[in-house]
């Protein structure tokens, strides 16, 4: 059985990003309790970009990494037709441990409340700290919500100037999930958050030149 202490919030002293043992260890909410791993960000220390999904998927959960399942690999695509090299950016996700509700033999994906969000938000601003990237991407509204910490729709933040407390800049966009859903707005769906990660690549490049 698990040990049901609750983890010791990051200090300013933590310089380096969380590690997975930190991660399994975080008792701040009680997603822990049905999960099979928790799920640190991924990526060099030294990334100037910083993609934030919402929570681990059935998958990530399984394997402990983040965005490998379907929409990790829609999310791949993306990135090669933005030019932005996955490996050279650090992949995590607002909360990290998979929240889900059975469903037959299925897991379903259930969306993380507001005190999961807020649980989970030290190890996401350690990860910042720790990193002090350039870009901030932030991959659905779930992201949006533990990195701005207002109300908003993608829609309208999409096509906002925002920069993070950190002094990150922050676009604002789709979860790549969005995508693979059956609908009519899917394709459009892609084609804005595929022009959203064309518009952090350039602001990117602009700052280095």
């Amino acid at each position: 059985m698990r040990e049901s202490r609750q983890s010791r919030s990051p200090s300013s002293e933590d310089l380096a990003a969380p590690t997975s043992a930190q991660i399994e260890s975080c008792r701040r909410c009680d997603l822990w309790r049905r999960a099979t791993h928790g799920v640190p960000g991924e990526g060099p220390s030294t990334a100037l970009v910083m993609l934030v999904g919402e929570q681990p998927g059935d998958q990530e959960d399984r394997t402990g990494q983040p965005f490998v399942g379907p929409a990790g690999r829609e999310l791949d695509r993306l990135l090669r037709e933005a030019d932005l090299d996955r490996s050279a950016c650090y992949v995590t996700n607002a909360v990290k441990h998979f929240k889900w509700e059975p469903r037959g033999k299925r897991r379903l994906h259930r969306r993380p409340n507001s005190t999961e969000i807020e649980a989970c938000s030290v190890w996401l601003e350690q990860e910042i700290a720790a990193l002090k990237p350039k870009v901030i991407v932030a991959l659905g509204a779930t992201a949006a919500r533990a990195l701005i910490k207002q109300p908003g729709t993608i829609a309208a933040l999409r096509t906002q100037r925002l920069v993070h407390s950190l002094g990150a800049h922050l676009f604002v966009t789709y979860h790549p999930s969005a995508v693979l859903r059956a609908d009519a707005a899917a394709e459009e769906v892609r084609s804005l958050l595929l022009r959203d990660l064309r518009c952090a690549v350039r602001f990117l490049r602009a700052g280095d030149s």
